[in-house]
Protein backbone atom coordinates (compact mmCIF):
# COMPACT_ATOMS: atom_id res chain seq x y z
CA UNK A 1 0.00 0.00 0.00
CA UNK A 2 1.12 3.32 -0.92
CA UNK A 3 1.19 5.45 2.32
CA UNK A 4 -0.15 8.82 2.77
CA UNK A 5 -1.73 10.97 5.29
CA UNK A 6 -4.35 14.10 4.92
CA UNK A 7 -2.89 17.37 4.87
CA UNK A 8 -5.52 20.88 4.85
CA UNK A 9 -2.63 22.76 3.36
CA UNK A 10 -0.35 25.81 4.63
CA UNK A 11 -2.58 26.69 7.92
CA UNK A 12 -2.86 23.07 9.10
CA UNK A 13 -1.87 23.00 12.59
CA UNK A 14 0.37 19.49 11.40
CA UNK A 15 3.23 20.46 8.56
CA UNK A 16 4.27 18.94 5.61
CA UNK A 17 7.46 17.62 8.07
CA UNK A 18 5.61 16.49 10.86
CA UNK A 19 3.83 13.86 8.09
CA UNK A 20 7.76 13.04 6.51
CA UNK A 21 8.65 12.09 9.94
CA UNK A 22 5.56 9.88 10.22
CA UNK A 23 6.44 7.84 7.17
CA UNK A 24 4.16 8.53 4.87
CA UNK A 25 5.06 9.43 1.57
CA UNK A 26 2.62 10.70 0.26
CA UNK A 27 -0.05 14.09 0.45
CA UNK A 28 -3.85 13.75 0.25
CA UNK A 29 -4.85 17.51 0.13
CA UNK A 30 -6.95 19.84 -2.10
CA UNK A 31 -7.36 23.34 -2.54
CA UNK A 32 -9.37 23.76 0.27
CA UNK A 33 -9.94 27.61 -0.26
CA UNK A 34 -11.21 27.62 -3.50
CA UNK A 35 -15.35 27.93 -3.40
CA UNK A 36 -16.92 25.41 -4.98
CA UNK A 37 -18.31 27.78 -7.97
CA UNK A 38 -14.78 28.65 -9.06
CA UNK A 39 -12.63 26.05 -11.18
CA UNK A 40 -8.96 25.16 -9.63
CA UNK A 41 -6.25 26.52 -12.08
CA UNK A 42 -3.00 24.65 -13.00
CA UNK A 43 -1.11 27.07 -11.61
CA UNK A 44 -2.53 26.85 -8.43
CA UNK A 45 -2.54 23.39 -8.50
CA UNK A 46 1.13 22.96 -9.40
CA UNK A 47 2.00 25.76 -6.82
CA UNK A 48 0.57 23.69 -4.02
CA UNK A 49 2.34 20.80 -5.34
CA UNK A 50 5.57 22.55 -5.80
CA UNK A 51 5.27 23.16 -1.77
CA UNK A 52 4.83 19.42 -0.92
CA UNK A 53 7.92 18.17 -2.86
CA UNK A 54 10.07 20.70 -1.12
CA UNK A 55 8.94 18.64 1.94
CA UNK A 56 9.83 15.31 -0.16
CA UNK A 57 6.66 14.38 -0.44
CA UNK A 58 4.22 13.29 -3.44
CA UNK A 59 1.21 14.69 -3.80
CA UNK A 60 -0.73 11.01 -4.54
CA UNK A 61 -5.03 11.80 -3.95
CA UNK A 62 -6.47 14.70 -4.44
CA UNK A 63 -9.43 15.04 -1.61
CA UNK A 64 -11.06 16.68 -2.36
CA UNK A 65 -12.46 18.64 -5.99
CA UNK A 66 -16.07 20.02 -4.17
CA UNK A 67 -18.96 19.12 -5.93
CA UNK A 68 -21.69 21.80 -5.68
CA UNK A 69 -25.09 21.40 -4.10
CA UNK A 70 -26.68 22.89 -7.14
CA UNK A 71 -25.12 19.10 -8.83
CA UNK A 72 -26.79 17.38 -6.43
CA UNK A 73 -29.97 18.33 -5.93
CA UNK A 74 -30.06 19.25 -9.91
CA UNK A 75 -30.30 22.78 -10.02
CA UNK A 76 -30.76 24.85 -13.90
CA UNK A 77 -27.07 25.09 -13.13
CA UNK A 78 -26.24 21.73 -13.01
CA UNK A 79 -24.23 21.86 -16.48
CA UNK A 80 -22.23 24.84 -15.54
CA UNK A 81 -20.83 23.86 -12.29
CA UNK A 82 -20.12 20.36 -13.80
CA UNK A 83 -18.14 22.19 -16.18
CA UNK A 84 -16.15 24.00 -13.65
CA UNK A 85 -15.27 20.19 -11.60
CA UNK A 86 -13.96 19.33 -15.37
CA UNK A 87 -11.94 22.28 -15.34
CA UNK A 88 -10.57 21.52 -12.20
CA UNK A 89 -9.98 17.92 -13.18
CA UNK A 90 -8.27 19.41 -16.12
CA UNK A 91 -5.81 20.80 -14.19
CA UNK A 92 -5.20 18.54 -11.39
CA UNK A 93 -4.45 15.68 -14.09
CA UNK A 94 -2.16 18.29 -16.24
CA UNK A 95 0.03 18.61 -12.57
CA UNK A 96 0.44 14.68 -12.50
CA UNK A 97 -1.86 13.97 -9.49
CA UNK A 98 -3.66 10.69 -10.57
CA UNK A 99 -6.34 10.01 -8.22
CA UNK A 100 -9.27 12.31 -7.22
CA UNK A 101 -11.78 11.54 -3.79
CA UNK A 102 -15.11 13.27 -4.46
CA UNK A 103 -18.34 12.92 -2.29
CA UNK A 104 -22.06 13.73 -3.16
CA UNK A 105 -23.34 13.84 0.59
CA UNK A 106 -25.81 16.91 0.77
CA UNK A 107 -25.54 20.15 2.41
CA UNK A 108 -23.24 18.47 5.53
CA UNK A 109 -19.85 16.58 4.39
CA UNK A 110 -18.83 13.87 7.56
CA UNK A 111 -20.97 14.64 10.81
CA UNK A 112 -20.34 14.36 14.60
CA UNK A 113 -21.79 15.91 17.04
CA UNK A 114 -18.77 15.90 19.89
CA UNK A 115 -15.27 16.69 18.25
CA UNK A 116 -13.44 15.83 21.95
CA UNK A 117 -15.40 13.35 23.65
CA UNK A 118 -13.02 11.81 26.66
CA UNK A 119 -11.87 8.57 26.60
CA UNK A 120 -11.27 6.50 29.63
CA UNK A 121 -7.30 6.56 28.97
CA UNK A 122 -6.92 10.38 28.42
CA UNK A 123 -7.20 11.21 24.75
CA UNK A 124 -10.31 12.26 23.19
CA UNK A 125 -12.24 10.68 19.82
CA UNK A 126 -14.74 12.16 17.88
CA UNK A 127 -18.32 10.81 18.32
CA UNK A 128 -21.98 10.82 16.83
CA UNK A 129 -24.29 10.89 19.56
CA UNK A 130 -27.84 10.16 17.82
CA UNK A 131 -29.85 11.30 20.87
CA UNK A 132 -27.61 14.84 20.75
CA UNK A 133 -28.23 14.93 16.88
CA UNK A 134 -31.95 15.23 17.40
CA UNK A 135 -31.76 17.22 20.00
CA UNK A 136 -29.84 19.56 17.93
CA UNK A 137 -32.20 18.86 15.20
CA UNK A 138 -35.34 19.15 16.83
CA UNK A 139 -34.47 21.84 19.50
CA UNK A 140 -31.45 24.46 18.15
CA UNK A 141 -32.35 23.98 14.22
CA UNK A 142 -36.19 23.63 15.28
CA UNK A 143 -36.28 22.09 11.58
CA UNK A 144 -39.38 22.15 9.93
CA UNK A 145 -40.95 18.56 9.99
CA UNK A 146 -38.26 16.92 11.83
CA UNK A 147 -40.46 14.94 14.06
CA UNK A 148 -41.24 12.85 11.12
CA UNK A 149 -38.07 11.58 11.43
CA UNK A 150 -38.05 10.25 15.11
CA UNK A 151 -39.90 7.90 17.11
CA UNK A 152 -41.73 9.11 20.61
CA UNK A 153 -38.49 7.69 22.79
CA UNK A 154 -35.86 9.26 20.79
CA UNK A 155 -37.90 12.38 20.80
CA UNK A 156 -37.99 12.10 24.21
CA UNK A 157 -33.99 11.44 25.02
CA UNK A 158 -33.74 14.19 22.55
CA UNK A 159 -35.93 16.99 24.70
CA UNK A 160 -34.32 15.63 28.31
CA UNK A 161 -30.56 16.28 26.56
CA UNK A 162 -31.52 19.77 24.79
CA UNK A 163 -32.59 20.38 28.79
CA UNK A 164 -29.68 19.98 29.95
CA UNK A 165 -27.65 22.07 27.56
CA UNK A 166 -26.63 25.15 28.60
CA UNK A 167 -26.02 28.11 26.16
CA UNK A 168 -22.22 27.02 25.93
CA UNK A 169 -23.03 23.50 25.76
CA UNK A 170 -25.99 24.08 22.51
CA UNK A 171 -23.76 26.47 20.87
CA UNK A 172 -20.53 23.64 21.14
CA UNK A 173 -23.24 21.12 19.56
CA UNK A 174 -23.88 23.34 16.69
CA UNK A 175 -20.49 24.04 16.04
CA UNK A 176 -19.78 20.36 16.37
CA UNK A 177 -22.20 19.97 13.39
CA UNK A 178 -22.37 22.50 11.11
CA UNK A 179 -18.98 24.62 11.38
CA UNK A 180 -16.31 22.69 13.30
CA UNK A 181 -15.26 20.20 10.08
CA UNK A 182 -13.24 20.49 7.69
CA UNK A 183 -15.42 20.26 3.73
CA UNK A 184 -18.53 20.84 5.78
CA UNK A 185 -21.41 22.63 5.10
CA UNK A 186 -22.09 24.79 1.62
CA UNK A 187 -22.25 27.71 1.52
CA UNK A 188 -22.62 28.62 5.48
CA UNK A 189 -22.14 28.46 8.68
CA UNK A 190 -24.95 29.66 10.52
CA UNK A 191 -28.29 27.84 11.78
CA UNK A 192 -30.39 30.37 9.31
CA UNK A 193 -27.41 29.04 6.44
CA UNK A 194 -28.40 25.73 7.36
CA UNK A 195 -32.44 25.94 6.98
CA UNK A 196 -31.76 27.46 3.77
CA UNK A 197 -29.93 25.33 2.17
CA UNK A 198 -31.77 21.98 3.57
CA UNK A 199 -34.81 23.72 2.65
CA UNK A 200 -33.49 24.20 -1.30
CA UNK A 201 -33.38 20.51 -1.01
CA UNK A 202 -37.34 20.33 -0.38
CA UNK A 203 -39.12 17.41 -2.80
CA UNK A 204 -35.22 16.12 -3.71
CA UNK A 205 -35.92 11.98 -2.97
CA UNK A 206 -33.00 9.36 -2.32
CA UNK A 207 -33.94 8.69 -6.15
CA UNK A 208 -33.42 11.86 -7.17
CA UNK A 209 -30.07 12.42 -5.54
CA UNK A 210 -28.78 9.05 -6.57
CA UNK A 211 -30.20 9.83 -10.39
CA UNK A 212 -28.45 13.22 -10.40
CA UNK A 213 -25.46 11.54 -9.02
CA UNK A 214 -25.14 8.62 -11.66
CA UNK A 215 -25.61 11.87 -14.28
CA UNK A 216 -22.63 13.53 -13.20
CA UNK A 217 -20.49 10.78 -13.23
CA UNK A 218 -21.73 10.10 -16.68
CA UNK A 219 -20.65 13.80 -17.45
CA UNK A 220 -16.72 13.18 -15.29
CA UNK A 221 -16.16 9.66 -15.56
CA UNK A 222 -14.99 9.24 -19.42
CA UNK A 223 -13.10 12.49 -19.42
CA UNK A 224 -11.04 11.07 -15.98
CA UNK A 225 -10.48 8.10 -18.62
CA UNK A 226 -9.58 10.20 -21.37
CA UNK A 227 -6.72 11.77 -19.05
CA UNK A 228 -5.61 9.16 -17.34
CA UNK A 229 -6.87 9.53 -13.94
CA UNK A 230 -8.64 7.72 -11.53
CA UNK A 231 -12.11 8.89 -9.35
CA UNK A 232 -12.98 7.57 -6.15
CA UNK A 233 -16.13 8.43 -4.51
CA UNK A 234 -16.43 8.50 -0.77
CA UNK A 235 -19.06 6.76 0.90
CA UNK A 236 -21.79 8.90 3.22
CA UNK A 237 -20.71 9.39 6.78
CA UNK A 238 -22.30 8.05 8.30
CA UNK A 239 -24.21 6.52 5.57
CA UNK A 240 -28.13 7.31 7.00
CA UNK A 241 -30.39 10.28 5.56
CA UNK A 242 -29.82 13.77 8.19
CA UNK A 243 -31.83 16.31 8.90
CA UNK A 244 -34.58 15.33 6.48
CA UNK A 245 -32.14 15.12 3.69
CA UNK A 246 -31.24 12.24 1.59
CA UNK A 247 -28.10 10.02 1.03
CA UNK A 248 -27.42 8.02 -1.90
CA UNK A 249 -23.90 6.56 -1.84
CA UNK A 250 -24.60 4.31 1.79
CA UNK A 251 -25.33 0.77 1.16
CA UNK A 252 -23.85 -2.00 -1.09
CA UNK A 253 -26.92 -1.88 -3.51
CA UNK A 254 -26.03 1.97 -4.26
CA UNK A 255 -22.27 1.06 -5.79
CA UNK A 256 -23.58 -1.90 -7.53
CA UNK A 257 -26.15 0.91 -9.12
CA UNK A 258 -23.69 3.51 -9.94
CA UNK A 259 -20.97 0.95 -11.74
CA UNK A 260 -23.54 -0.84 -13.38
CA UNK A 261 -24.56 2.65 -15.02
CA UNK A 262 -20.94 4.07 -15.23
CA UNK A 263 -19.06 1.36 -16.85
CA UNK A 264 -15.73 3.37 -16.82
CA UNK A 265 -12.86 2.07 -15.68
CA UNK A 266 -11.67 6.07 -14.02
CA UNK A 267 -14.97 5.41 -12.17
CA UNK A 268 -14.08 3.69 -8.57
CA UNK A 269 -14.53 3.80 -4.56
CA UNK A 270 -12.81 5.17 -1.37
CA UNK A 271 -12.76 2.24 0.27
CA UNK A 272 -13.34 3.95 4.17
CA UNK A 273 -14.31 1.00 6.09
CA UNK A 274 -14.76 3.90 8.83
CA UNK A 275 -17.56 5.37 7.15
CA UNK A 276 -19.30 1.77 5.83
CA UNK A 277 -18.28 0.13 9.55
CA UNK A 278 -21.33 2.42 10.96
CA UNK A 279 -23.77 1.39 8.93
CA UNK A 280 -24.18 -2.06 8.58
CA UNK A 281 -21.14 -3.48 9.41
CA UNK A 282 -21.51 -6.34 7.25
CA UNK A 283 -21.29 -4.32 4.09
CA UNK A 284 -18.19 -2.56 4.65
CA UNK A 285 -15.99 -5.27 3.88
CA UNK A 286 -18.58 -6.86 1.41
CA UNK A 287 -18.13 -3.82 -0.94
CA UNK A 288 -14.67 -4.39 -0.71
CA UNK A 289 -15.02 -7.87 -2.08
CA UNK A 290 -17.80 -6.70 -4.50
CA UNK A 291 -15.93 -3.75 -5.65
CA UNK A 292 -12.09 -4.66 -5.22
CA UNK A 293 -11.17 -3.62 -8.73
CA UNK A 294 -12.70 0.06 -8.09
CA UNK A 295 -10.74 0.70 -5.06
CA UNK A 296 -8.56 3.59 -5.82
CA UNK A 297 -7.89 5.25 -2.80
CA UNK A 298 -8.40 3.68 0.70
CA UNK A 299 -9.39 5.30 4.38
CA UNK A 300 -8.90 2.87 7.06
CA UNK A 301 -10.60 3.27 10.10
CA UNK A 302 -13.58 2.23 12.17
CA UNK A 303 -16.13 2.91 14.64
CA UNK A 304 -17.12 1.21 17.77
CA UNK A 305 -21.29 1.40 18.11
CA UNK A 306 -23.28 2.35 21.38
CA UNK A 307 -24.13 -1.76 22.50
CA UNK A 308 -27.15 0.22 23.63
CA UNK A 309 -27.82 2.44 20.70
CA UNK A 310 -25.97 1.28 17.40
CA UNK A 311 -27.16 4.62 15.93
CA UNK A 312 -24.26 5.95 18.43
CA UNK A 313 -20.51 5.20 17.50
CA UNK A 314 -16.86 6.96 17.65
CA UNK A 315 -13.84 6.72 16.33
CA UNK A 316 -12.09 3.21 17.59
CA UNK A 317 -8.38 2.43 18.03
CA UNK A 318 -7.59 1.91 14.24
CA UNK A 319 -7.62 -2.36 14.74
CA UNK A 320 -10.47 -2.14 17.18
CA UNK A 321 -14.27 -1.52 16.55
CA UNK A 322 -16.81 -2.91 14.13
CA UNK A 323 -15.00 -4.46 11.26
CA UNK A 324 -11.38 -6.04 11.12
CA UNK A 325 -9.01 -3.81 9.40
CA UNK A 326 -6.48 -6.68 9.22
CA UNK A 327 -9.42 -8.28 6.53
CA UNK A 328 -9.33 -4.77 5.01
CA UNK A 329 -5.42 -4.59 4.52
CA UNK A 330 -5.57 -8.59 3.45
CA UNK A 331 -8.03 -7.42 0.78
CA UNK A 332 -5.71 -4.15 -0.59
CA UNK A 333 -2.87 -6.48 -0.77
CA UNK A 334 -4.38 -9.43 -2.71
CA UNK A 335 -5.90 -6.98 -5.00
CA UNK A 336 -2.33 -5.04 -5.62
CA UNK A 337 -0.67 -8.28 -6.82
CA UNK A 338 -3.35 -8.52 -9.06
CA UNK A 339 -3.00 -4.90 -10.15
CA UNK A 340 0.52 -4.92 -10.00
CA UNK A 341 0.36 -1.68 -8.34
CA UNK A 342 0.04 0.16 -5.17
CA UNK A 343 -3.13 1.77 -3.81
CA UNK A 344 -3.16 4.49 -2.15
CA UNK A 345 -4.15 4.56 1.69
CA UNK A 346 -4.28 6.58 4.76
CA UNK A 347 -5.28 6.25 8.68
CA UNK A 348 -8.52 8.06 8.45
CA UNK A 349 -8.79 10.03 11.70
CA UNK A 350 -7.59 9.77 14.90
CA UNK A 351 -8.02 9.87 18.53
CA UNK A 352 -6.44 13.53 19.96
CA UNK A 353 -3.45 12.03 22.13
CA UNK A 354 -0.30 13.53 24.22
CA UNK A 355 0.69 16.34 22.98
CA UNK A 356 -2.09 17.09 20.53
CA UNK A 357 -4.13 17.18 23.53
CA UNK A 358 -5.18 21.02 23.32
CA UNK A 359 -3.39 22.08 20.25
CA UNK A 360 -5.53 23.61 17.03
CA UNK A 361 -5.63 21.47 14.47
CA UNK A 362 -8.26 19.57 12.20
CA UNK A 363 -10.86 17.90 14.51
CA UNK A 364 -9.80 14.01 13.69
CA UNK A 365 -6.28 15.21 12.16
CA UNK A 366 -3.93 15.49 15.08
CA UNK A 367 -0.28 13.83 14.29
CA UNK A 368 0.23 11.65 17.04
CA UNK A 369 -2.84 9.66 17.00
CA UNK A 370 -2.62 9.14 13.29
CA UNK A 371 1.35 7.77 13.24
CA UNK A 372 -0.16 5.42 15.90
CA UNK A 373 -2.73 4.55 13.47
CA UNK A 374 -0.37 4.27 10.36
CA UNK A 375 2.36 2.46 12.47
CA UNK A 376 -0.23 -0.08 12.88
CA UNK A 377 -1.26 -0.61 9.71
CA UNK A 378 1.86 -0.68 8.39
CA UNK A 379 2.65 -3.78 11.10
CA UNK A 380 -0.26 -5.43 9.47
CA UNK A 381 0.60 -5.33 6.23
CA UNK A 382 4.34 -6.74 7.02
CA UNK A 383 2.81 -9.47 8.87
CA UNK A 384 1.07 -10.55 6.25
CA UNK A 385 3.57 -10.15 3.51
CA UNK A 386 5.67 -12.14 5.53
CA UNK A 387 3.09 -15.23 6.13
CA UNK A 388 2.81 -15.09 2.52
CA UNK A 389 6.58 -14.71 1.16
CA UNK A 390 8.83 -15.11 4.59
CA UNK A 391 9.93 -11.36 3.61
CA UNK A 392 8.31 -7.51 4.62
Amino acid sequence: MFETMRWFGPQDGVSLKHIAQCGAAGIVTALHDVPADRAWTQDEVEARKRMIEKAGLQWSVVESIPVHDVIKRGGDDAKRLTDICLESLHAVAASGVKVICYNFMPVLDWTRTDLNHPLGNGATALRFDATAFAAFDLHILRRDGAESDYGPERQAAAAAYADGLDEDGARALANAIIAGLPGGMSGSHDLDGLRQAILLYRGVSREDLLTNLIAFQNAVAPEAERLGVKLAIHPDDPPRGLLGLPRCVSARGDFGRMFGEVPSAAHGLTWCLGSLSAGEAGDALAIGEDYASRINFAHLRVVAKDKDDPECFQEAAHLEGEVSLVTAVDLLLREEARRGEQIPMRPDHGWRMIDDLGKSINPGYGVIGRMRGLAELRGVAAGLRYARTGSV
